[in-house]
C-alpha cells in the first residue's frame, strides 16, 4: 500500500503571517549566513512577526524612563525664587554699572555727592589762593548747605588731613560767613571743636580739622575742596 507525502502546509489567515513566514526564513538563512546583508529593516521585521509582549513592555519602559529623565533635567534648570531675586539684583547692578559708564555728571577727577561735583586738591595753598583755585574751575570753595553734606566731607578730610572750607569771619570777627556772603546757620554751630573758634593769633578763616572744624590763620597752607553743581543733564539717583 502505497501513500503519497504531501507537505502539511499551515494556511496563512493574513498577509501579515506570509510577511513573518518569510522574515522568519531569512532570519533562519542569515543564522546559517547565507545572507551575510541582513540589515535594521530584517530586524525591525523580526521584532515585529515576533509578537512577543516580554519585548514590548521593555520597549516601553526605556522610552517612558528616557522620558522621566528628560523632564527631571529640565525642571532642575528652572531657577527657584531665590535665584531669580539674586539674577534680578545682579541685572539690575549690572544697569547701574552701564548707566554711571556711560554717563558722568562730574568732570573727571572730581567725586559725584547729592547733586554736586566736589574737587579734593592734591596740593596745598592758603585760603585766598583756594578761592582763587576754584574760581578757575568754574567753582566755589565749598559751602556747607546739609547735614548729609558736612559728614561726607568731614570723612574725606579727615582722611586727607587739614582742609580749607569756604567760611572766614575776616570782614568782621566772630561773625561767620561763607565765600558767596551767606551767614552761618545756627545749626551748623555744633561741628567747631571743643573749644573753637578760639581766634589766637588772629585766625579768621575755617578748616576741617579731625573730627569738626577749627579755626586758623588763612595764610596757612592746607588742603582744599571745590563744589559746582552737575556739569552734564544724565539722570541721577
Amino acid at each position: 500500500m502505497s501513500y503519497t507525502a504531501e507537505p502539511r502546509v499551515q494556511q496563512l489567515s493574513s498577509p501579515e503571517d506570509e510577511d513573518c513566514l518569510i522574515s522568519g526564513t531569512r532570519h533562519s538563512v542569515v543564522s546559517s549566513g547565507l545572507r551575510p546583508n541582513f540589515g535594521i529593516k530584517s530586524l525591525a521585521e523580526y521584532l515585529k512577526c515576533s509578537c512577543n509582549p516580554l519585548v514590548l513592555q521593555l520597549l516601553s519602559f526605556l522610552f517612558l524612563a528616557g522620558l522621566l529623565l528628560i523632564i527631571l533635567i529640565l525642571v532642575s534648570k528652572v531657577p527657584s525664587s531665590q535665584d531669580q531675586d539674586r539674577i534680578y539684583q545682579e541685572l539690575k547692578q549690572l544697569k547701574t554699572e552701564v548707566h554711571d559708564g556711560l554717563c558722568q555728571p562730574c568732570p573727571r577727577d572730581w567725586v559725584f555727592f547729592h547733586r554736586s561735583c566736589y574737587f579734593f586738591s592734591k596740593s596745598q595753598r592758603n585760603w585766598h589762593n583756594s578761592i582763587t583755585a576754584c574760581q578757575e574751575v568754574g567753582a566755589q570753595l565749598v559751602i556747607i548747605e546739609t547735614d548729609e553734606e558736612q559728614t561726607f566731607l568731614q570723612q574725606t578730610s579727615k582722611a586727607k588731613g587739614p582742609t580749607w572750607m569756604g567760611l572766614s569771619d575776616v570782614h568782621n570777627e566772630a561773625t561767620w560767613h561763607w565765600v558767596d556772603g551767606s551767614p552761618l546757620s545756627p545749626g551748623f554751630v555744633k561741628y567747631w571743636n571743643k573749644g573753637e573758634p578760639n581766634n589766637v593769633g588772629d585766625e579768621d578763616c575755617a578748616e576741617f580739622s579731625s573730627d569738626g572744624w577749627n579755626d586758623i590763620k588763612c595764610d596757612t597752607l592746607n588742603f582744599w575742596i571745590c563744589k559746582k553743581a552737575l556739569t552734564s543733564s544724565c539722570t541721577t539717583k
